[in-house]
């Protein structure tokens, strides 16, 4: 998130913009903007002198997200295609990128954590190949990770609004994620959306399992040293060369575990390592802020993420963001400030989460909510294609 431009307009169709998310390709522009009616949204607009080339396509691929209809992704919102610079806007998700995650200090992510990602990743990608369309750019900037579970952005419209760093730009990390045959100029269908869920991979480890350059037709087998046991298995066979013999979605979701984890687009329970809650808690502060000081005011300087817990192995230990000096705070800050108060007291109030990430114990979460099963369990009866994609 960064300061308006001064050439950077102010409002935009209904909405009045607030920051820079990102920009991506040379063609688009993302900003945080706010409806009249309070609603934030992530607004994407084609610069004017791109449009002409772009807006066939732009309004062909507009139409096509608009029919994905899910809880685990960034539905469009809005749009006018046929505007000077034409532009839609999505929910804002309110976390930061696999990607940001990874490689910004909260390092590899433990299995729990994994077995959740998968899930709503999963999810994710049913909603998409159920409206008839494929994402073709499953990558660590366009999964975003929230409280409630993973979110994915950029589907339909991959060639416009690709903020690297906020939540999208294949352009940056793509390499590295897409199928050997999208690489090929070969058919892109939905096996190639599965081998994105290399992901999993990146996330445990930190690294893409093919490195940089990305996977080959005939080439070394990925890297799944520290890929929890568990796991590895089912990434490795999302992994595979010939798209006929990767997993289709229903089956990811049932070898992870999805129906005790996982319901009604949200996680049950506690899932994310505990300096990354703390993230989210001042990221959410930012937020307001922001919208409270507007777009002429100077952002408010950004809080360093808290550092781990030195007395607890791997550094995944759950407590309080680090004290700030106090400062005025107007109406919408102190707001701000309750919820981050909120989120620290639910933080510590789950007592057990820890023994839950780190794999140490196997308690309940809690809530009362049923510990997910330690192997995998069935799942609904999967939809047509569903087995595989």
């Amino acid at each position: 998130m960064e300061q308006l431009h001064p050439h950077d307009p102010h409002r935009i169709g209904p909405y009045r913009l607030l920051a820079r998310l990102g920009a991506g390709g040379g063609t688009a522009q993302v900003y945080l903007a706010r409806s009249g009616r309070g609603r934030t949204v992530a607004l994407t607009s084609v610069r004017p002198g791109a449009a002409g080339d772009l807006r066939a396509r732009f309004r062909r691929e507009v139409a096509a997200a608009r029919r994905v209809d899910g809880p685990w992704t960034a539905p469009v919102l809005d749009a006018d295609t046929e505007a000077a610079a034409p532009w839609y806007a999505t929910g804002y998700v309110a976390g930061p990128s696999l990607r940001r995650v990874v490689e910004g200090g909260c390092g590899p992510l433990p299995e729990r954590c994994l077995r959740v990602l998968a899930a709503g990743l999963a999810h994710a990608l049913r909603d998409v190949h159920r409206a008839g369309l494929v994402h073709r750019a499953l990558t660590p900037s366009h999964v975003l990770l929230t409280l409630d579970g993973p979110r994915v952005t950029g589907f339909g419209v991959t060639g416009f609004g690709l903020p690297r760093g906020a939540g999208s730009g294949p352009a940056g990390d793509r390499p590295g994620f897409a199928a050997p045959e999208q690489e090929r100029g070969g058919p892109v269908t939905a096996a190639c959306d599965l081998f994105g869920l290399a992901v999993l991979a990146y996330a445990a480890t930190g690294r893409p399992p093919f490195g940089t350059a990305g996977p080959t037709v005939r080439g070394p087998e990925p890297d799944l040293d520290g890929v929890p046991a568990g796991l590895r298995e089912l990434v490795r066979d999302c992994l595979r060369r010939d798209p006929g013999d990767r997993p289709g979605t229903a089956e990811v979701l049932a070898r992870v575990g999805a129906a005790g984890s996982v319901a009604d687009g949200r996680v049950l329970g506690p899932w994310l390592p505990g300096p990354l809650v703390a993230r989210l808690g001042l990221h959410t502060v930012r937020l307001l802020d922001r919208e409270e000081a507007g777009p002429e005011r100077p952002l408010p300087a950004a809080p360093p993420p808290p550092p781990p817990p030195a007395d607890l192995p791997g550094g995944r230990g759950y407590g309080p963001p680090p004290q700030s000096p106090p400062r005025p705070r107007g109406r919408a800050a102190s707001t701000a400030f309750l919820l981050a108060v909120a989120l620290v007291v639910a933080v510590a109030a789950g007592a057990t989460v820890y023994a839950v990430m780190t794999g140490e114990q196997d308690p309940a979460p809690p809530g009362g909510v049923p510990r997910p099963p330690a192997g995998p369990t069935a799942t609904a009866a999967p939809a047509p294609g569903d087995r595989k994609n």
